[in-house]
């Protein structure tokens, strides 16, 4: 959430920065509006009630002189009845006023490229050979399927559609690939968590999923509970309401978890293969730190990632998304995209993101400066990485011309020696 502070301070500098995000000048002006009835509420509500103890000594004063207090006590009732309408006024303005600041995304960093689309990101960097297959080459899928090793036709009939089964040496992949990961994460010094895959609407909420994205969610019957879109949301709220002691700063997490996403807004997207289904496994990569650190902590957290795929030996660039195209809490992200043989393009397989105080004001995680002065950290994350779609990779830019599919070398010891997957 953003600073209402510097909302009022600074409000022209705010609607130019979220207009880069689309967000209309005017919604910014209608939240100052109710803002400040608010305010003028606040300051009414406190003069009523000064009033209030006014009268209730001068009514105690009249009952010790034993004098008539009628209409001093008439007058106090009234002033109550009109504090509780005011204050009730209050509550609701105050709702209003936390519920149209909630919907307003994080303030863009002055490097972010402006675009009101994903048109307009910045390539920073490229790695790696693009493999230079002999022969046509396949969708991930394809190959999944003539090896035995997916299986979405009974993914869907068991589940609907965005559904797969792994099979054999399909699902010793997919666990080589995580195990890889957290390994990798955790040499590097994030601790590993196995986090809550259920999660209330305080900590949807707090990473900013709620209120503007519940469409995108699964939430249970009857019960103010949500399927995880990513373990970003239980990670970073696991210090919700808490004060972390600033020598304990920067904390790293790393988790592998199934990610629960609707994909309301992806109809008719990637509707084949591994990219975008309802249930996937993901290792997510989440930071706390000082605010001074976090843009270090922003390249450190990408460099890893792209680590993970040079080991992997999975081409890819590094790109930075446009003001309208990252993320709702973030402040930056840089985007990594491997490289499909098949689709002849770079496809997304981790955002690494820097939500600055944005997901710290909304959850209450801060910590004490040198001066005791309680400060609100600042929250990345990234993914380390998407495992889906790092075996779609795999299984793309590793696909041999008999239909095999090669194990990259590192995965080897992950797979039981099997350097191969065959019929």
């Amino acid at each position: 959430m953003l600073d209402l502070k510097l909302i009022r301070q600074e409000p022209d500098f705010v609607k130019e920065k979220l207009a880069t995000r689309g967000v209309d000048p005017q919604d910014i002006d209608d939240l100052l509006a109710l803002d400040a009835k608010r305010r003028d509420l606040i300051v009414k509500s406190e003069t009523m009630k000064a009033q209030r103890n006014t009268v209730s000594d001068e009514i105690s004063q009249l009952k010790r002189n034993k004098q008539d207090a009628d209409d001093k006590i008439k007058e106090m009732r009234q002033v109550s009845a009109d504090i509780k309408t005011v204050d009730a006024d209050l509550d609701t303005l105050k709702a209003q006023v936390h519920d149209a600041a909630a919907h307003l995304p994080n303030i863009p960093n002055d490097n972010v490229p402006v675009g009101l689309t994903e048109d307009g990101s910045v390539e920073l960097r490229k790695w790696g050979e693009k493999p230079n297959l002999d022969f046509t080459p396949k969708p991930h899928w394809q190959i999944g399927e003539d090896l035995g090793i997916l299986d979405f036709e009974r993914g869907a009939k068991v589940s609907g559609s965005r559904y797969v089964y792994y099979l054999g040496l399909g699902a010793r992949l997919e666990r080589a690939v995580y195990n890889f990961f957290l390994d990798q994460n955790t040499a590097a010094g994030f601790k590993e968590v196995l986090p809550p895959y259920i999660v209330n609407d305080d900590s949807m909420y707090g990473t900013g999923q709620f209120p503007k994205f519940k469409q995108d969610v699964y939430q249970l019957k009857n019960e103010e509970m949500t399927l995880i879109p990513t373990a970003e949301v239980p990670l970073v709220n696991y210090y919700r309401d808490n004060v972390i002691p600033e020598e304990d700063l920067p904390v790293w997490f790393t988790a592998l978890t199934p990610a629960f996403r609707s994909e309301a807004g992806s109809a008719g997207r990637d509707t084949r293969g591994l990219i975008r289904l309802h249930q996937f496994n993901k290792v997510e990569m989440v930071k706390f730190c000082k605010p001074e650190d976090s843009w270090n902590e922003l390249e450190s957290l990408t460099k890893h990632a792209e680590d993970l795929l040079q080991k992997l030996g999975l081409a890819y660039h590094v790109i930075t998304l446009t003001t309208s195209d990252m993320s709702f809490t973030a402040a930056m992200t840089h985007d990594l995209e491997v490289w499909f043989p098949e689709q002849d393009t770079y496809r997304e397989i981790s955002s690494c993101s820097n939500t600055t105080d944005f997901q710290a004001r909304r959850a209450h995680i801060q910590y004490r400066d040198d001066n005791g002065k309680l400060q609100y950290v600042h929250a990345l994350n990234g993914s380390g990485l998407a495992v889906g779609r790092t075996v779609a990779a795999i299984l793309e830019n590793y696909q041999n011309a008999d239909g095999s599919v090669t194990v990259p070398e590192v995965l080897v010891p992950y797979m039981g020696g099997v350097t191969k997957i065959t019929k």
